[in-house]
């Protein structure tokens, strides 16, 4: 099995970083040249990069983007809460008015960034055909 790089520099041809990969995802760009858009529309992956022409249509990020969103955005969200509430005298309501909101946009904000991030993950480990192999779910529907 081939050895994964989280950093540095490429030592044998072929290898992916995995950092650099998720890097590049977070930053809407294709995983493999940096350059293409990784996103078509708000949340919908391109097929193929426009620039390398990198297939991208293997992802299979299904709900983790979402899952590690409620988290990072309940722990800012949350914290910021519970440190306004101990240091003001607000009433709940106008603590209602501004942390709703700020979920709502936090939210939206990270989305797509985490979700290119996890498309980035699978593609610099391979995942889901992203090593040129057919998925087991395009060999086995019924799993």
């Amino acid at each position: 099995m081939e050895e994964q790089v989280f950093g540095g520099g490429a030592s044998k041809p072929g290898q992916r970083h995995v950092l650099e990969a998720m890097r590049r995802g977070f930053l809407s760009r294709c995983p493999q040249c940096g350059r293409g858009r990784l996103f078509r529309a708000f949340l919908k992956i391109s097929d193929r990069c426009p620039d390398c022409g990198e297939e991208l249509h293997h992802h299979r990020a299904d709900d983790l983007p979402a899952y590690l969103v409620i988290v990072i955005v309940g722990h800012i969200v949350v914290g910021a809460f519970l440190g306004v509430d101990a240091a003001t005298n607000w009433s709940y309501w106008f603590h209602l008015a501004i942390w709703a909101p700020a979920t709502l946009l936090f939210s939206l904000l990270l989305i797509g960034p985490v979700k290119g991030a996890v498309v980035g993950l699978q593609w610099a480990l391979r995942m889901h055909g992203f090593g040129g192999e057919r998925d087991i779910l395009e060999t086995h529907p019924e799993l």
